[in-house]
């Protein structure tokens, strides 16, 4: 199964947030899919296929990719996508505290509370997808240094209304980003295909809230507001994307972990992937105001800009 048009449909139409939610309920009442019945997690591995498609690869493109072998690449390619996912689960248990406590004595008979419960049952079931697929490919997970797990931690206790359904809608947006590079390649292995095909058609209903959260948010928002939001999104921002590969996974995927690092960072090659993909959130962003100046220098740090 393949996102279809009713999904995309779903993530489009420009509604105020109950309409939205309505539709969104209904979407996933339809499509939902379930991961822990769809994948056979048994099954046992081709060796022969990546974790992702080549060309996701943080190292793809450079001399230091060439000198692999074909099953190094490949195996590195499993380390690395078990980083991205794992990494993803760290974010998604914040996100699933926030909407928790934004919804904490809400309106439990309108249709934002309802679509933010099934939100966060999406989430565990992605978190639960994405530990099972990390689990089966590379027995490893991943996780944030010390210092932006903390700032994780400030982040879910102190971030309102449109710093945390934007910086939610960042992390979503990058991490599908690598998921519809890969869930249509053949040379990946296809039970993370499948992982990324699910994650994409859920979380577009995701993002499409956030998107409408956000717009709902900056209405009226006054010059200092709007800077201080601005810079705080792009901010987390930086630390998610930064995070996403852990250097860790180098060294377990056999390779010099300061070396991959520092071509990892020379990479001209993913960084333009990164960029071109997040063209339209960056457009996003710039219409509701919150790509600034400042702002601007964090995205392009994290080569998202």
């Amino acid at each position: 199964m393949t996102v279809t048009a009713d999904s995309v449909q779903a993530t489009r139409l420009d509604q105020g947030p109950g309409e939205v939610s309505d539709r969104l309920i209904a979407s996933a009442a339809r499509l939902s899919r379930n991961a822990m019945t769809e994948i056979d997690w048994s099954e046992p591995m081709d060796p022969s296929k990546y974790g992702c498609s080549p060309e996701w690869c943080s190292l793809y493109g450079t001399e230091m990719w060439d000198e692999l072998t074909e099953e190094q690449q490949i195996a590195l390619t499993r380390y690395e996508f078990a980083s991205v996912m794992t990494n993803g689960i760290w974010f998604e248990m914040i996100l699933q505290e926030m909407v928790i406590r934004d919804q904490y004595l809400g309106e439990y008979h309108s249709p934002e509370f309802q679509w933010s419960l099934i939100e966060i049952a999406d989430e565990c079931r992605h978190s639960l997808m994405f530990a099972k697929a990390s689990e089966k490919m590379v027995g490893a997970s991943y996780r944030p240094s010390r210092f932006v797990g903390w700032l994780g931690k400030a982040f879910m206790a102190l971030a309102r209304n449109e710093v945390a359904y934007a910086a939610i809608l960042v992390a979503e947006e990058v991490l599908d980003v690598f998921q519809r590079g890969c869930m249509n390649d053949d040379r990946v292995l296809p039970f993370v295909r499948t992982v990324n095909e699910i994650h994409v058609l859920e979380e577009s209903r995701h993002m499409k809230f956030a998107r409408e959260e956000v717009r709902e948010s900056m209405v009226g928002v006054g010059w200092f507001r709007r800077q201080f939001s601005a810079l705080i999104i792009a901010i987390a921002s930086f630390a998610i994307v930064t995070s996403l590969h852990d250097p860790k996974a180098y060294s377990d995927a056999g390779l010099d972990r300061d070396r991959a690092v520092a071509t990892r960072k020379r990479n001209s090659h993913f960084h333009s992937m990164m960029r071109t993909s997040c063209v339209h959130l960056m457009e996003f962003l710039d219409s509701v105001g919150l790509l600034t100046r400042p702002a601007s220098f964090w995205y392009r740090r994290a080569r998202i800009l």
